[in-house]
């Protein structure tokens, strides 16, 4: 029989070609198949695994050689200490986006802030926030049905049961009133035609959460423009994007008449995530994408 650590050298070799972090792949999916954790494994090398565990971790390696991301196989990812689930009808929350929460958490909101997630997803931003602020009233919005159960199920499990969960092409049926102090979206922003798209782990998550038309700025392009109405007089909105749209990004918010623009890198520098602030009375553009 196979010990842990014949296992996980095995499954190290598999993985060179296909991951760029095999020995912690492996690590993953060994500690998930035994129902335990990766520092078990460092304290058990010599354990030998039962025939039918060993037989399912050497699939989930074969899986993950053919580039099934990690997390859809085990079906979780820890986001802002939150163990979620996630699956192919979701995508992979990234670490990067907890910066969004940190800037939602940093602004000065009242008590009971009405926040709206747009494209909530695997619903990790609102669940961090209302993890965070159990005093806010947070709305979470997505056009997939099937990403909004994973979302509500995510909820129902941490015991977050504060958020309303709405269907909506962002915000084709939410209605404007009562208006929000806080918009908050990670949309998709990759060009069409990006080649990273079929590479990868982007080659199993749905391509309609990560890319979006010619320049990856339509929906963002939508969300600016339609923002205001459900905003409250001195209510922001913040976007995650991609590295290269911070400047066509705040320059939207601008013709939208949004104020007190912002941009906030992300730790390794790249810029990330811009927002703005918008005033009663700011002026009133039609349209921003055609």
């Amino acid at each position: 029989m196979s010990t842990v650590r014949d296992l996980l050298a095995e499954a190290r070799q598999q993985l060179t070609d296909a991951s760029s972090e095999p020995r912690i792949d492996a690590e993953a999916l060994l500690a998930f198949t035994l129902r335990h954790d990766r520092t078990w494994l460092f304290a058990h090398p010599e354990a030998e695994p039962a025939t039918a565990d060993a037989g399912h971790f050497r699939e989930l390696v074969q899986q993950r050689a053919r580039g099934v991301p990690v997390n859809y196989l085990t079906g979780r990812r820890e986001f802002w200490s939150l163990s979620l689930a996630v699956t192919p009808d979701t995508l992979i929350p990234r670490h990067e986006t907890e910066q969004l929460v940190e800037i939602a958490l940093a602004l000065d909101l009242p008590r009971e802030a009405r926040v709206l997630d747009l494209g909530t997803g695997s619903g990790a931003i609102a669940l961090a926030l209302a993890c965070e602020r159990p005093g806010w009233q947070l709305v979470a919005s997505d056009r997939s049905e099937a990403a909004l159960a994973v979302a509500r199920a995510n909820a129902e499990r941490l015991d977050l049961g504060s958020i309303t969960f709405a269907t909506s092409d962002w915000f084709g049926s939410l209605p404007p009133e009562p208006a929000f102090d806080l918009i908050v979206s990670n949309p998709p922003y990759i060009p069409d035609a990006d080649p990273h798209l079929v590479r990868g782990d982007l080659r199993f998550e749905p391509r309609d959460a990560l890319a979006s038309g010619s320049d990856g700025l339509r929906d963002i392009a939508t969300i600016v423009d339609r923002a205001p109405r459900f905003l409250q007089p001195g209510g922001w909105l913040w976007l995650e994007h991609g590295f290269d749209q911070r400047d066509a990004v705040l320059a939207m918010l601008a013709q939208r008449g949004f104020d007190d623009r912002r941009h906030q890198p992300d730790p390794a520098g790249n810029p990330r995530n811009s927002g703005g602030r918008w005033e009663s009375g700011s002026p009133q553009a039609t349209t921003l994408y055609r």
